[in-house]
């Protein structure tokens, strides 16, 4: 098929899902588009990578500084974020009485700039990162929240999927790439890197995982049948995208945090007993690690050298790197200058992450900070566990991404600046005032009976916040 045929029915098709979305008429309001904008941007490129892609060349962009013009894209997204807040009256002060260890984690941040050497940059960079809660505000003052996280996602996927299976197919000179020190070929589809593209499946395919179970359940018909179709098939090109991406921390990260949401499901699982379920499996693993060495066949089965291509050898390097261990070097500041430049002059490559969330995280906030990070994760499985009794089905989509982020920080580092991983974290951890959000395959009594094993809970469907 020519490049030209196969844009113009990509094309038609994403207007075709767009238009069926609009003609459903969700409970959402037009502000969805802000935080829709903004994930879109955060999950493929920035508006002047793209603008370079199709020949807009825009000079005087670097590390350090970034781009004007993205700059101002962020900003104005932020403020257009704070003035739909302001409209909605949203009280701030139950955000933070409601947010205590997200709140400590982002002020120990912004004070961190204080001993950064590039305190200007930092600054900025801290400030990108509250559009992260903002946006989530957004969508938690929506007067149905589920449903506005659901069409979130689904406009998300429409964008990324499609477009990214053209790019990969029909425009390999944007949609594919080459290590310029192994010249090995990568699919990127409309990101950056493989590893973009990963991560980008990742949120997409476990969040559609976790609808098909909820549509799965609804009444017979033709509105359930259709809504499988498009389910199923967004599902089959996302898995298509992340073979062709070959990421196998987002793999890994993306069956784990499916077959949480699924085994918290079963009759059989307490739900009241669910920290002592994770102290049991941590145990068991490390009794199995030490017994039969897990983890190394793991990574054989795999396909994954002992170094983690490479990755341990550059922990290695990291830690060598003088910095002070209690405070780090600033928010978000390790990569910088010459300390960045140097470890460029000593590696075969050159990182501009730790590819490790929590090293990443003590590097730049030192063991202060990484403390303050396990605590809010803490505090977030805090948040969920109750809530398994009260509001299931949001609570095991939530405890199911909370443990695929813990374990895709591991080899990646999503802990940080406008990672599409970390603003997905901030759906699941912020509360307004508390999260209610409303299953979407309760029916007007508030219940619903699970068919395949899986409790259903009666919730409170008012707006989570609004006045």
């Amino acid at each position: 098929m020519p490049p030209q045929l196969a844009s113009l029915l990509t094309w038609a098709f994403v207007i075709f899902l767009f238009r069926r979305d609009f003609r459903e008429k969700p409970n959402v309001t037009s502000a969805l588009w802000i935080p829709l904008i903004w994930l879109l941007i955060i999950t493929t490129r920035a508006v002047s990578e793209w603008l370079t892609l199709f020949g807009f060349h825009l000079g005087g962009i670097s590390l350090e500084e970034g781009s004007p013009l993205d700059a101002i894209v962020y900003y104005g997204l932020i403020a257009a974020g704070i003035y739909v807040l302001n409209k909605r009256q949203v009280r701030f002060s139950e955000v933070l009485r409601n947010n205590k260890w997200l709140l400590l984690f982002l002020i120990y941040g912004f004070i961190s700039i204080v001993w950064s050497d590039f305190p200007f940059v930092a600054f900025k960079r801290w400030t990108k990162v509250i559009g992260h809660p903002i946006m989530v505000l957004v969508l938690l003052t929506e007067p149905d929240p589920m449903e506005a996280l659901t069409r979130l996602m689904k406009r998300c996927a429409y964008v990324i999927v499609p477009f990214s299976i053209l790019f990969i197919k029909y425009y390999p000179e944007w949609g594919r790439g080459f290590s310029p020190w192994t010249g090995e070929g990568f699919n990127v589809g409309i990101t950056l890197g493989k590893n973009s593209l990963g991560w980008d499946c990742l949120i997409l395919g476990f969040f559609f995982f976790w609808y098909l179970l909820q549509t799965w359940r609804a009444e017979r018909g033709m509105v359930r049948r259709n809504e499988l179709v498009l389910i199923i098939a967004t599902l089959v090109g996302i898995w298509w995208l992340l073979s062709m991406a070959q990421s196998s921390t987002s793999f890994v990260s993306l069956l784990l945090g499916a077959l949480i949401v699924v085994l918290v499901g079963r009759r059989f699982v307490n739900k009241r007993l669910i920290g002592t379920y994770i102290i049991i499996t941590v145990l068991a693993l490390a009794a199995a690690e030490s017994m039969f060495g897990i983890y190394d066949r793991t990574l054989q089965l795999l396909h994954r050298d002992p170094t983690l291509t490479e990755r341990t050898m550059l922990w290695d390097d990291i830690l060598k790197v003088k910095i002070n261990p209690v405070l780090g070097v600033g928010f978000e500041s390790f990569w910088l200058g010459e300390r960045r430049q140097k470890l460029w002059d000593e590696t075969r490559w050159q990182p501009s992450e730790a590819h490790n969330g929590y090293l990443e995280t003590y590097l730049n906030l030192g063991l202060l900070g990484l403390l303050l990070l396990l605590g809010l994760l803490f505090a977030t499985f805090q948040k969920i566990r109750p809530q398994l009794l009260t509001n299931f089905e949001f609570s095991r989509f939530r405890l199911g991404f909370l443990v695929a982020i813990i374990v895709y920080n591991w080899t990646e580092s999503a802990f940080k600046g406008l990672h599409p991983v970390w603003f997905v974290f901030y759906i699941i951890a912020l509360d307004y005032p508390k999260s209610r959000f409303a299953s979407p395959e309760l029916s007007s009594e508030n219940m619903h009976s699970a068919s395949d094993g899986d409790l259903i809970y009666v919730e409170d469907l008012s707006p989570s916040g609004v006045p």
